[in-house]
């Protein structure tokens, strides 16, 4: 392109061609223009198509015109030379021509813009910076692409032509104001018949005709393709999935007239049979779900039918008990639908309905009481041998007569007694009111029925039995109040009654209270007044000596017939204060008016002081005991100390030892002791001396200071016995041998003597054993 525009100066362009020979561009000569105002080159774009393979190519050379060639240094900055990306565009700084040097990508960079500099060989600035924009030319060097591999649409069977679907959607990188981005779909492979036709500018996909079958196909598979260059270009394909939804266009059918089954009579929740049906719509679907309806054949509503999820089948149960004797076949009439509404354009099924025969097999049916519960009354005290009720069943089994017995199962307290062959109950003893198994007046139990069938059947009967209460006990009055009534007949509030009554209403309260008519003479003094149905007022009318008063009481209550009990009542009649209440002088007298009678005062006194007398008895009995106990273990000169060494028990050396210590050299040490062993060295002592020398007469001890000898002089005699072992060494049982790792357990046999002993901690023992400690201990 040899094309040059000059505003103000002449300006030369060379493009790419193919003889590589640039045009010369003169961006900075400027021309003379007096009439208007000087203004700078415009340069049009320099235009470079992308993917060039011949490099370096030459696109442009600029000049300036105000030194020769050769006396001017020419450069280039921007994007592409010194910017990313680099190296994309260079200059030769003598000729100014420009070069590409890199395959250029519009689809990364669609243009640069670029600064060309002209300076003097001395470095100094001849010309102005001026712009320099390189447009990269779209080349179709990209594909279009699918947004997705797979597209997927539905669409309701038998839907009308023209039905949206789904849309097919594509991207292409090249540039979209031309057409390499220009984009075509199609549908290249959809089967037979062609249903579907897509749009070739939008991708919708939409239906073109009728027959949308989903039981004859249910899924359909269309290969769609794009192309670029307005369909000529590249292409791409992808692959759209459409489902066909199901709609209720298929009636459920059985798939039998007539169905037969058989069930038990007397029992329910079982189930009898099922009923088949087809359905070609979606399983699980409500367009397939099948709905049962008895239409017939079921007054009683003694069948129920649901459906299998899984199976579609209808389950005919029984929901009520069946008898063989009333009824022994039943015709049923069901019919069939789905749980969604059927198309209105949808054929009539032609088995809908069909009929179901049960035949009812007879079997042992357990007896039935008539009334269950059975509920009846009986008075409360009842003797034994009261008839209660009868309580009887029948058979069912008409056709098969069979024998009932009758049994108890329940009667916590064994209160009832049960004819085996009439079920006629009687008491056979009385019930206690008092019984935890009598709640609100009610005893239950339980009644069974047993056929003699094989094998038999068993019914049971709750029976109710309500304890009428009776009115066998009188009223009493309760426990008077802590109280008195003053001798002035208008002074103090008088004195509060009240009765109980152990029965039950209606015959308990309300109570009456009277004077007793028996003596006419307590009217004239006395007067009773009723409070409320329980409570009436005692008060004086004249006034009496103060003191006490026994006043003989009339009560009855309200149950029928009528108790009634005559009491005695102990009124305390005494001086009263101002504010009503007796003095502090008639205090003896108001314990009278409490209740206490004299003989009773009298017993609960004597029972004190006998209880006194035995505490005293045991405590001077303690007191006497922990003095004796404190006397010293050696007090008194004349108590024998031989009496205080108890023989609990002595083991000797085994069976063959015969000759133990004996005790009696320190029992009797008066009485030496003889033995007609030869003089010498003994056979059972080794510690003992070779003589045995006879002991002296010793006399008790006369005072606490001859104690210790004579002690002493014990234990040598014992020692110097050469017949049996000394009084305090080791007696040896058994001989186990030597060279034990374990330490001997007795501290005697590690010493021979009494030297080596400590008997200090005889001190800590207490004051009995300090007498001792004194002795023996170190001084």
């Amino acid at each position: 392109m040899d094309a040059v525009c000059i505003l103000g100066s002449s300006l030369g362009l060379s493009s790419g061609v193919p003889e590589l020979q640039p045009s010369t561009l003169y961006p900075w000569r400027q021309a003379p223009a007096p009439s208007r105002v000087r203004r700078a080159w415009v340069i049009p774009p320099i235009s470079v198509s992308e993917n060039h393979k011949r490099l370096p190519y030459p696109l442009v050379q600029i000049r300036s015109d105000k030194q020769q060639l050769g006396s001017v240094i020419y450069s280039i900055q921007g994007p592409g030379v010194d910017e990313e990306p680099r190296n994309v565009f260079s200059i030769d700084k003598f000729t100014g021509r420009v070069f590409l040097n890199a395959t250029l990508d519009r689809e990364k960079t669609d243009r640069f813009r670029l600064r060309a500099f002209a300076l003097d060989l001395g470095g100094s600035t001849l010309e102005d910076p001026t712009d320099l924009e390189i447009v990269v030319v779209d080349q179709n060097d990209n594909r279009p692409t699918f947004l997705q591999d797979v597209f997927t649409g539905h669409v309701l069977e038998g839907a009308v032509p023209g039905t949206f679907v789904t849309r097919a959607e594509a991207t292409d990188a090249d540039d979209p104001e031309t057409d390499n981005a220009a984009l075509r779909f199609s549908i290249l492979e959809q089967g037979s018949p062609e249903l579907f036709s897509i749009d070739e500018h939008t991708g919708e996909i939409r239906t073109v005709q009728v027959g949308l079958d989903r039981e004859v196909v249910a899924v359909y598979n269309l290969t769609l393709q794009v192309a670029d260059m307005s369909g000529d270009g590249l292409t791409a394909t992808a692959l759209a999935i459409i489902s066909v939804d199901d709609i209720n266009d298929n009636a459920p059918e059985f798939t039998k007239d007539e169905f037969f089954m058989e069930a038990a009579e007397a029992v329910s929740g079982v189930d009898v049979g099922r009923l088949e049906v087809e359905d070609r719509d979606l399983p699980g679907s409500p367009n397939w779900v099948a709905r049962f309806t008895i239409l017939e054949g079921d007054p009683d509503r003694q069948f129920a039918i649901r459906t299998d999820p899984k199976t579609n089948e209808g389950v005919l149960s029984v929901v009520k008990p069946l008898d063989y004797e009333s009824h022994e076949r039943y015709e049923l009439r069901v019919s069939v639908q789905n749980e969604a509404p059927i198309q209105a354009t949808t054929p009539r099924a032609q088995r809908g309905q069909t009929r179901v025969s049960v035949w009812v097999q007879d079997t042992n049916e357990a007896p039935v009481f008539p009334e269950n519960p059975l509920r009846t009354s009986l008075a409360e005290g009842a003797p034994p041998g009261t008839s209660v009720v009868t309580f009887s069943a029948r058979d069912p089994d008409t056709q098969q007569p069979q024998r009932i017995s009758y049994s108890k199962d329940y009667d916590p307290e064994d209160w009832l007694q049960v004819d085996g062959a009439t079920g006629r109950i009687q008491t056979q003893r009385v019930l206690s009111p008092a019984s935890p198994f009598l709640k609100d007046g009610w005893y239950r139990a339980i009644i069974l029925a047993l056929d003699n069938a094989m094998p038999p059947s068993t019914a049971t009967g709750t029976l109710s039995i309500e304890i009428l209460e009776v009115n066998d006990h009188a009223p009493a009055l309760a426990p008077p109040p802590l109280g008195s009534l003053c001798s002035q007949p208008d002074q103090g509030p008088g004195l509060i009654l009240g009765a109980t009554d152990e029965d039950l209403p209606p015959h308990g309260a309300p109570f009456h209270f009277q004077l007793s008519p028996r003596v006419p003479d307590l009217s004239r003094n006395w007067s009773l007044n009723q409070i409320n149905v329980s409570h009436a007022r005692l008060r004086l009318q004249h006034q009496v000596p103060e003191g006490l008063h026994r006043l003989s009481l009339l009560l009855r209550d309200s149950g029928q017939p009528p108790q009634q009990r005559e009491q005695t009542l102990n009124v305390t009649v005494c001086s009263c204060g101002p504010d009503g209440s007796c003095l502090p002088g008639a205090a003896a007298l108001q314990a009278g008016g409490a209740g206490i009678s004299l003989g009773a005062l009298v017993i609960v006194l004597a029972s004190t002081v006998v209880l006194l007398l035995l505490v005293l008895l045991a405590a001077l009995r303690m007191r006497l005991g922990r003095r004796s106990r404190d006397e010293s273990l050696l007090h008194g000169l004349k108590d024998d100390l031989r009496d205080n060494i108890l023989n609990y028990d002595e083991q000797g050396g085994g069976e063959e030892d015969q000759d133990a210590y004996d005790i009696n050299q320190l029992r009797h040490p008066v009485e030496p002791r003889t033995t007609s062993r030869p003089l010498g060295r003994p056979p059972l002592r080794r510690d003992a001396p070779f003589s045995h020398v006879r002991q002296p007469h010793r006399a008790l001890p006369s005072s606490p200071a001859d104690i210790a000898n004579f002690i002493s002089d014990g234990l040598e005699a014992a020692d110097s016995d050469p017949s049996v072992p000394p009084y305090d060494t080791a007696l040896i049982y058994d001989y186990e041998g030597d060279g034990s790792v374990a330490g001997t357990l007795s501290s005697i046999l590690s010493s021979l003597g009494d030297e080596d002993q400590d008997y200090d901690y005889l001190q800590d023992w207490g004051p009995r054993f300090a007498r001792l400690a004194d002795l023996y201990g170190h001084p």
